[in-house]
């Protein structure tokens, strides 16, 4: 198993697929260094200053300005933890409105699916696919690409993740959950 530090995986994200990129996100928590201080005021109750989200809002446009498309499913349980609460409410709908297509799928609908409890991964162009590695507390500490059986596999739970799930304003709506943009 060769994993690519996070670093070099940032730097080439870009040239990994040329049409569409999907990430299925299955963790409750992750730990991030951008988002420790906003994360830190959203437990405070304190309004964010949505200039973290910049970079990501910057490759979500470039993504889309070059005609390709980029989106996730976020698989949630019933019981939101506080970073899913800050995740769906602060980082999520500076992504949208750049263009990424994020949905979000309760968990159970996600088991009745038979879709993975803690495989995240980055799907690009169904034909690659990165697992992605944490650590324990969440840090994300690089990504392994798998062979074509994992590749088929997960381009079956992004067509079943995303046919299931629902657009993120409409779950944040159902919620009752207000987006900070």
């Amino acid at each position: 198993m060769s994993i690519i530090p996070p670093s070099e995986f940032a730097a080439r994200f870009l040239s990994w697929f040329r049409t569409s990129v999907f990430r299925l996100e299955t963790l409750d928590a992750y730990t991030a260094d951008n988002e420790r201080e906003p994360y830190r005021r959203f437990l405070a109750g304190l309004p964010q200053d949505l200039a973290w989200r910049r970079p990501w809002q910057r490759l979500v446009r470039d993504i889309r300005s070059s005609g390709r498309s980029i989106g996730r499913v976020h698989i949630v349980p019933d019981e939101l933890t506080d970073y899913l609460r800050f995740e769906l409410t602060c980082a999520y709908p500076s992504s949208v409105d750049a263009g990424e297509d994020v949905r979000i799928l309760d968990r159970a609908t996600a088991d009745a699916l038979g879709l993975p409890e803690a495989e995240d991964y980055w799907l690009f162009d169904d034909e690659r696919s990165a697992l992605l590695h944490y650590g324990d507390g969440g840090e994300f500490l690089g990504v392994e690409f798998v062979g074509p059986e994992r590749v088929a596999r997960h381009a079956a739970w992004r067509r079943a993740a995303q046919d299931a799930a629902i657009p993120l304003d409409d779950y944040l709506e159902s919620a009752g959950l207000s987006a900070e943009r």
